[in-house]
């Protein structure tokens, strides 16, 4: 996006070079990354950058005043509802498209958001690895708040592990060795010595939750939480003993009940320049003659399961449960990114920490996604240059 780097970087850029960065990749992350990496990193600008923090403060001032627990609440399907909830989520994540406003200046313009963990140790590793095989001029950096590779890492342990001792601290998914998402679990193994357990492993006795570790109990304070509850209900073959919604003393980080409240629910809350107007499918009394400007998406799902891109009247007449659906106005991405095949598409994740001790969050690190298809993310485009999981480098 900053265009006398990015042609300073398409000038110099080699197959070989890249070639060697996968390689060091996956050696140093034991062959786990199971999707593309991007031939480039993103430079973000400065008036961008700050477009984008400034977009990301809005909607936490939102998400943190005082009504927000209550109006949230009906996001907590009945059926998933955890106890114990914790008064706060300790990640946030907020996706932005650059899009062009009417001046035909890059913009963010925000597709969604969630209070989940995100690849927070895999965005570490590959700024890491890029800053080695590429130059990356000294006021560009990958981290926020004045954040660097070290004290990114001990934020990160902070939010994580706490007080607590790290035996005591699992990391839980289901089938995690089968997950996408896999290279980060196995960086925050590596970082932190954190285990990686399966759900399917938990035991249970009473109120405490443990794990056979060398043979012998392991008891669990801490859940570092990976599970999708959605996931959970779509495998019939999958099979587990633990009554995750009883009376639980565990810590969870962070809790379930976050996920929903902090999601596609959100949408119709916001009211920003950065925010694409978004209305819950049963508030709408008719519905609007350009339906091609929308995209229609179910508030329950993950990873873009179930999102209708081309909407049809059709469509939404066959949503038998509105109330759970918001109908939100396109934005349309810009091909910010001129690479040596064309311009490709972003999309930039603002990854937000918020340890247990700490009045407000912490933005620490950003994701980005490369895309010359319709849909954004890691798993589609595939067969496509240019396209994948990369790093930003923001204007200082």
């Amino acid at each position: 996006m900053k265009q006398d780097l990015r042609s300073s970087f398409n000038s110099q850029f080699s197959e070989d070079k890249y070639e060697k960065l996968e390689e060091k990749i996956q050696k140093e992350c034991n062959n786990q990354v199971s999707f593309r990496i991007a031939e480039t990193p993103l430079f973000v600008p400065k008036e961008l950058t700050k477009k984008l923090i400034q977009a990301g403060e809005e909607i936490l001032e939102v998400l943190q005043r005082p009504s927000f627990l209550e109006e949230s609440e009906r996001a907590i399907p009945e059926n998933v509802r955890v106890k114990n909830e914790t008064e706060k989520p300790h990640f946030i994540c907020l996706d932005f498209g650059i899009c062009e406003d009417e001046n035909g200046d890059l913009e963010p313009q925000l597709i969604e958001l969630q209070a989940f963990a995100s690849m927070f140790c895999w965005m570490d590793q590959l700024s890491g690895s890029y800053s080695e095989y590429f130059s990356i001029p000294s006021n560009f950096s990958p981290y926020f708040s004045g954040l660097n590779h070290f004290t990114y890492l001990d934020l990160l342990k902070k939010t994580l592990i706490g007080d607590c001792p790290v035996e005591k601290v699992i990391l839980l998914e289901i089938k995690p060795e089968e997950q996408n998402t896999r290279v980060d679990f196995y960086l925050t193994h590596k970082n932190f010595g954190i285990e990686v357990v399966c759900l399917s492993k938990l035991k249970q006795d009473g109120k405490r939750l443990y794990y056979i570790k060398d043979g012998k109990r392991q008891d669990i304070d801490r859940i570092y939480n990976r599970l999708i509850f959605d996931d959970l209900q779509s495998q019939s073959d999958f099979n587990y003993s633990v009554d995750l919604f009883g009376e639980l003393e565990v810590e969870w980080i962070t809790h379930p009940n976050w996920f929903y409240r902090i999601s596609k629910f959100t949408m119709p809350f916001l009211r920003n320049k950065f925010v694409p107007e978004t209305r819950f499918l049963n508030t709408i009394e008719s519905i609007p003659s350009d339906l091609e400007n929308y995209v229609l998406k179910p508030l329950f799902s993950f990873s873009g399961t179930g999102v209708v891109i081309d909407v049809t009247k059709d469509e939404i007449n066959k949503v038998k449960d509105p109330e759970n659906w918001i109908l939100q106005r396109k934005v349309n991405y810009a091909e910010a990114l001129k690479s040596p095949v064309g311009g490709v598409k972003c999309e930039i994740r603002l990854m937000y920490l918020w340890p247990s001790d700490q009045e407000k969050p912490t933005l620490a690190m950003s994701l980005g996604r490369l895309s010359r298809g319709k849909m954004i993310g890691v798993k589609y485009n595939k067969d496509l240059s240019w396209v994948g999981s990369t790093s930003c480098f923001f204007e200082q």
